[in-house]
């Protein structure tokens, strides 16, 4: 079922806008953490981190069943449902007056991101024939990589007038593109997609928000606190039920059958893996300037802007690579660049400022890992997984992607314990290169299975309670 013509190049621009804010609210609170804590006294670093994972948490829960209702309902009526979602509850972060009601408002907002983020990607692969689809993902996914790591920067410019600004920003991009969505965008949907799983969804949300509790709140409370081992054992079960009730359910929270080809559980495990890394390299870079180099919150942000100027550029020029050499080996050359730039930091970086010899090298590295690797990864999804697919497709890849960013700000949370000093921001960074060398690793896996294996392409699923089958069909990008 379709609208009129899609005008490709407005799609990418509408999508990609509302893409962005979606990514820049991840991380753009990060920078505002020390205005908050001023506004409300007596919250400690724990407590604030949850303005961040809360809202994350809630946004990884939502992603796959915000996917299979896009697929379902129609991915245009849902992608502008979350966008007015996502502009209200901006609105409310604003004025919140404490921080239980800012997590709270938070979570609202995190749902309306979830709604926005797997069906951009939908309606633009939509919008695209095949032959350009590489390169409209890798736009796509360049801005919300680099929305992602604008965050300090913007946020550090806006909190100067006051931190309710991260929030206040938002509402007229917002109205912008719920004035533009109906009319540039085409409906489309798959008519035999059953009604998600609610349940699992719930499952993925009591799992991962239980581990970064555990995580965060283990270095204060001690790892054997009851509070503590009871989280654990709660995500323990939690996250081991989800797949067996994915298994078991017609419209699972967990699309196993996609799942079963190699080269998008391989990028799911990998987009994970490099958001932890990428969001403790965030969030501690944050810290350190701010509470080892004593910059101002303004300072800080512009001196975490030229990564995220590296992004965009390097994405259009690794689109390239990707279609001449695939997405394997331009991930690994991303791991190997965004590796190097936190190794420097965990060389050279010291208590005495020095930007130009420490931080500026590695801000230039990191930035191209983050354009190198994320695009690839996302492309994923259109190159081998049927149309219908690709709402709950592109959700499971964002899903595993804020999971990472969730576990990866909770570990970081938990070395720091409290007030860092110079010696636990060298086990961040010590952190951020592991991650990059496992990153690395995954692009590996892809490009040896893609030397080695057809890439296979479940067909459109037949019935609500029959999912796809897995064939063969020998379709390479």
């Amino acid at each position: 079922m379709t609208d009129t013509a899609p005008k490709p190049g407005l799609v990418l621009l509408v999508v990609s806008t509302a893409a962005f804010l979606a990514s820049l609210d991840t991380f753009i609170v990060t920078i505002a953490f020390p205005g908050i804590r001023a506004a409300f006294p007596g919250d400690g670093l724990a407590t604030l981190s949850w303005v961040l994972n809360g809202y994350t948490v809630l946004f990884a829960a939502c992603l796959a069943p915000a996917g299979r209702l896009a697929d379902r309902y129609g991915r245009k009526r849902l992608f502008l449902l979350g966008v007015a979602v996502f502009t209200l509850a901006s609105a409310a972060c604003a004025v919140a007056p404490s921080i239980p009601l800012l997590v709270a408002f938070r979570a609202v907002q995190a749902v309306g991101a979830a709604l926005v983020m797997p069906t951009s990607l939908a309606l633009l692969l939509t919008a695209f024939p095949a032959h350009r689809r590489p390169m409209a993902v890798g736009v796509w996914a360049s801005v919300g990589a680099a929305a992602a790591a604008l965050g300090p920067p913007v946020g550090g410019l806006l909190v100067e007038a006051s931190w309710r600004w991260v929030f206040l920003v938002n509402l007229p991009i917002c109205a912008l593109t719920l004035l533009a969505g109906p009319r540039v965008l085409r409906e489309s949907r798959d008519t035999t997609t059953g009604v998600p799983d609610l349940l699992g969804a719930a499952g993925l949300l009591a799992g991962v928000g239980a581990l970064a509790y555990a995580l965060v709140e283990a270095p204060e409370r001690g790892w054997t606190a009851k509070p503590v081992l009871l989280a654990f054992a709660i995500a323990v079960v939690a996250l081991a039920w989800v797949p067996v009730r994915s298994a078991r359910h017609a419209v699972p929270v967990l699309d196993l059958p996609a799942l079963r080809v190699p080269t998008l559980w391989l990028a799911c495990v990998t987009t994970g893996v490099f958001a932890a890394g990428f969001a403790a390299m965030l969030f501690g870079n944050v810290l350190f300037l701010t509470s080892v180099w004593h910059d101002s919150i303004l300072v800080a942000g512009l001196s975490l802007a030229p990564g995220p100027l590296m992004v965009v550029p390097v994405s259009i020029l690794g689109g390239r690579f990707v279609h001449r050499f695939g997405p394997g080996p331009v991930v690994a050359l991303g791991g190997v660049s965004f590796g190097a730039g936190a190794l420097i930091w965990l060389l050279r970086m010291g208590s005495t400022p020095d930007y130009a010899a420490s931080m500026l090298p590695g801000q230039l590295l990191t930035g191209i890992g983050v354009g190198l690797i994320l695009p690839s990864l996302s492309g994923v999804v259109g190159t081998v997984l049927h149309p219908a697919r690709w709402g709950a497709g592109s959700s499971m890849v964002n899903t595993t992607r804020q999971i990472g960013t969730v576990l990866g700000t909770a570990v970081l949370v938990a070395i720091f314990a409290g007030t860092p000093d110079l010696t636990d921001f060298r086990h961040g960074w010590l952190l951020v290169v592991a991650t990059a060398v496992a990153t690395g690793a995954g692009g590996l896996a892809i490009a040896a299975r893609r030397r080695t294996d057809h890439y296979v392409e479940p067909q459109a699923a037949s019935s609500a309670a029959s999912p796809s089958p897995i064939l063969s069909t020998g379709i390479e990008p």
